[in-house]
């Protein structure tokens, strides 16, 4: 039996480009376009960015200055929990933060670091507290729940959010530092 090209190629890129395009389509509107208005209607953001990978889901957020990224965090994970499945949420913040909060922040990293470690969580808003003399004006929130360590900094314009895994990771101290 002789087989001819041109049908078999033919063939070989239909298929593909069918079983590609249901992916893709599945993928857009199955998953990322309910995620994205799940996200997109939580108080507190300006605009977001979805990756659903094998086993995370990474959403980039430009929260407002009054957003609370521990009810954002919680609310997503909740609402969202049908779509996102047993895959890990990864939450990337992108703030407004200047050269002196983020210096700011590098002075206080080692007391916050040690509480870390050390499991002494109540411990961090105290050391923020302590170091927050140094940057007139700097007002310091922290929240907790079982995943992460929210502290929010601010200089009344600019703000900088850390999320800090209360889970250690194998390298380095926060893979969002």
């Amino acid at each position: 039996m002789k087989l001819r090209l041109l049908p078999v190629i033919t063939s070989v890129i239909v298929s593909s480009a069918v079983l590609f395009g249901g992916w893709f389509l599945y993928d857009s509107l199955a998953m990322e376009n309910p995620l994205s208005r799940i996200v997109q209607e939580q108080p507190g953001i300006e605009q977001s960015k979805i990756n659903i990978g094998s086993g995370t889901v990474s959403i980039e957020v430009t929260p407002t200055s009054d957003a609370n990224l521990r009810e954002i965090y919680n609310s997503i994970v909740e609402k969202g929990g049908s779509i996102i499945g047993d895959r890990q949420v990864e939450l990337v913040v992108k703030d407004t933060s200047t050269p002196e909060l983020d210096r700011w922040w590098s002075d206080a990293l080692f007391d916050v670091a040690e509480a870390m470690e050390g499991k002494r969580y109540a411990a961090i808003p105290a050391a923020l507290e302590a170091k927050k003399a140094t940057f007139p004006g700097l007002r310091v929130d922290t929240e907790m729940d079982d995943q992460y360590v929210y502290v929010h900094m601010t200089d009344g314009t600019h703000d900088k959010y850390k999320l800090l895994p209360r889970k250690a990771q194998r390298i380095g101290v926060w893979p969002n530092e």
